[in-house]
Formats: C-alpha cells, structure tokens, sequence
C-alpha cells in the first residue's frame, strides 16, 4: 500500500535564528550570568537604543511589561483614561487594566491601518468638553506599518497628552526618516518568538528620558530601595530580562537589517503574483514610511473574489499552511464590552471592516521560495474555486 507523506507546515512567522546566538549564550554560561540582569542585558541596551537613535533603553520580560511601564511612569491610575487604538492585539489595552484605568479605543484609518487622526481628533475635543483629557495615548504600528505620527503627534501636542508607541510589531520600520517607536514619550518593542527578531519572549522600553528608563528599570526589579537590606516602599514588578536571553538579542539584532529586508522581499512576491486577483487589495505603505512587513496583510472582497477571507483561511489550513485574520478590533472584544470607541468615520467602523476582510499570510524570514509559491498557487487555487463556485 502507498503511503501519502504529508506536506510539512508553513507556519505564520516562526523564529529564525542567525546561529551567532549560541557564542552570546555561551558566554553567559561561562560568566554564571543565568538570572536575570549581567553585561548583556546593560549591551543589548545600549546597542538597541544605539540602532533606533533611542536616547536609553530598558530590557524587560515583554512588551506588555514595557507598555505597563510606561503608563506607571505618566501616572495612569484609577479614574483615568487610556486613548488606545483599537486594530491590535490585546497586549496593547491590558496593561491599562493593570492600572486600574479606563480604555477608550480609537479606530483605525484605511491608508495605514493605524490610528485614525480623525476619529482621535473627535475623542480628545469631547474629552476636553468633559474634563476628562487622557492621561496618555497609545499608538500601533501595526503589521510593522506606521501610523501618521505627524497628524497624531500634533494632536495630542494640542491637548497636552504624552504618547506611547506600540511598536512591538514595527523594530526596523521607519516614519520620515525616524525609528519607528521613537516619535512619542515612550516607544515599546516586543521579542516575542513571532516578532522579527527574538529573544524567545522580552520586550524593550525607549525614550530620551533618561530619568525615566532610570525609574523603568528600579520599578521593573521590584522597585528595591537603596539599603543594605531589601527595603521597599512602594510596589514594583518582577519585569527584567534575564542576561541569557539577552544574549539571544545581541545575535539577532546583528541580523535585524537582514530580517527586514526578506521580510519585505516576500511581501513582493506576493504583492507580484496577486494583486491583479479580483477583490485582493494588500496593506498600503504610506509615503514617507518604510515597513519592516513583519506580516504580510491584505483585504478580500468576497463578491469581487469569490471567496471570503475566512474561507481562504480555512483552504490554507487543509495545506498545513498557517494563516490568520487580522486582529479582532479590541473594541469588539468581550473583555472590554461597554467601553467607549471613536470611529473613523460616522457611521464607519474600519477596523472592524479590516478584520471581517483581512488576512495575514506566512511571512516568516526564513521561508524559502519553494515554501512561499506554495502558499500562492494555494490562495490562488482557492479563489479560482470560489469564483467557480460562484459563477464568476
């Protein structure tokens, strides 16, 4: 009898090592550096913020750690209120709950995907009628995509209210010649084993407030006083990076160039051979920007293409080929029912057009020709049987 072998999975974004980890890690081994701070966790520091044009940097154990971080460091407390865009992931709002705040989610815009200047104008000028002005806004860059930093930044330079950049998608994407996660107060970037360079999980806090990534890292070791003895006086968190992982971090940092553009190479091919697909429409990549394509994201249009995107994703699937929709819009998440949400427009809600039509494809650097034209012919044998199926 004939065995049929199964086709090995495509996976959505996996890590992709440069192989230099093994010499950092080791020499953490050597030095007894396991827990968590040493020489590399104060290197991957310096050379990241160096990387970025960052004034300091402050390794933490996510990217969810930093963006805590850095709403304790505005302030945000109980009775406040978090602008906070709404196309992510859930990382992005749950540390506004860790402080007791209020979210009030903004929608996205259809040129970048991010933030809508315009639906943010319309949330502060009511907030200011009520009194009521955020204590802080976070910004996505999502899919490495930045949002419109210029729009955004004057807004809340009118109203008073520090940002903080989302940028745990974004490491290599830039806006007008800047780091992505460098224009706001703060900046925040992910190490997540999915993101475009890893540490297996960390994040790291940035910002030219050196006074502030000084009071990051004191919060983010427990927040000890200075004494001889372990004395503390207010609560802190358990948030550093550990010196091993840290030394993954050197490695790939070394390699981030490199990921940014295979990353954007594969975007390409894809762009390439379908674009010309009735109802596909890929994520834009607003002028004066540069996207790091840590995922390549594109629309359906089921009536022009046959096929909804949750079809594609489901034919993808039966291939061993991992894909997923774009992010369920945080507005539409139980966890924050009843919370406030400023649309881009009147009556148009885009983020949750975007996850009702969008996909994100594999889009792993290491993902070779072979593997990406096999994602190809089977997105286009899908659509071809839709619109079969259709009539079309």
């Amino acid at each position: 009898m004939k065995t049929t072998v199964p086709k090995a999975a495509i996976l959505l974004s996996p890590p992709h090592m440069s192989g230099a980890e093994q010499h950092y890690i080791a020499e953490a081994f050597a030095s007894n550096w396991i827990a968590p701070l040493g020489p590399h966790v104060d290197a991957f520091e310096r050379e990241l913020a160096e990387a970025v044009g960052a004034g300091h940097a402050a390794a933490v154990s996510s990217g969810t750690a930093a963006i805590h971080l850095a709403l304790r460091l505005l302030g945000v407390g109980p009775g406040d209120r978090v602008f906070c865009s709404s196309l992510t992931f859930v990382a992005s709002a749950n540390p506004i709950l860790y402080q007791g705040a209020e979210p009030v989610f903004i929608d996205a815009e259809p040129e970048t995907w991010g933030m809508s200047p315009q639906a943010l104008e319309r949330a502060l000028d009511e907030a200011a009628k009520e009194g009521r002005l955020p204590k802080a806004v976070i910004v996505v860059h999502l899919f490495g995509q930045c949002a419109r930093m210029d729009e955004i930044s004057a807004l809340c330079g009118t109203y008073g209210v520090p940002i903080v950049e989302d940028a745990a998608e974004a490491l290599g994407s830039s806006y007008k010649g800047r780091h992505a996660g460098t224009i706001g107060r703060f900046g925040i970037y992910s190490f997540n084993g999915n993101k475009i360079i890893t540490t297996s999980g960390g994040g790291m806090l940035v910002s030219d407030d050196g006074d502030a990534i000084r009071e990051a890292r004191v919060l983010a070791s427990q927040a000890r006083d200075p004494a001889v003895h372990y004395e503390h006086s207010r609560p802190g968190y358990n948030y550093r990076l550990s010196n091993v992982l840290a030394g993954i971090g050197r490695a790939q940092l070394k390699v981030l160039a490199d990921r940014v553009e295979a990353r954007r190479a594969i975007f390409e091919r894809y762009r390439t051979a379908l674009e010309a697909r009735p109802g596909i429409r890929f994520m834009p990549e607003l002028p004066g920007t540069r996207s790091n394509r840590w995922l390549t994201a594109l629309t359906v249009d089921e009536h022009l293409a046959g096929v909804t995107a949750s079809q594609l994703v489901a034919w993808l699937a039966e291939d061993r080929i991992e894909s997923r929709p774009v992010w369920k819009p945080l507005h539409l998440q139980p966890l924050f029912a009843g919370a406030r949400f400023y649309s881009h427009g009147i009556r148009e809600d885009v983020s949750a057009r975007l996850f009702r039509t969008g996909i994100c494809l594999p889009s792993g650097s290491a993902m070779t020709p072979e593997e990406q034209e096999r994602v190809i012919e089977r997105l286009k044998a899908g659509m071809k049987s839709g619109q079969a199926a259709a009539g079309t």
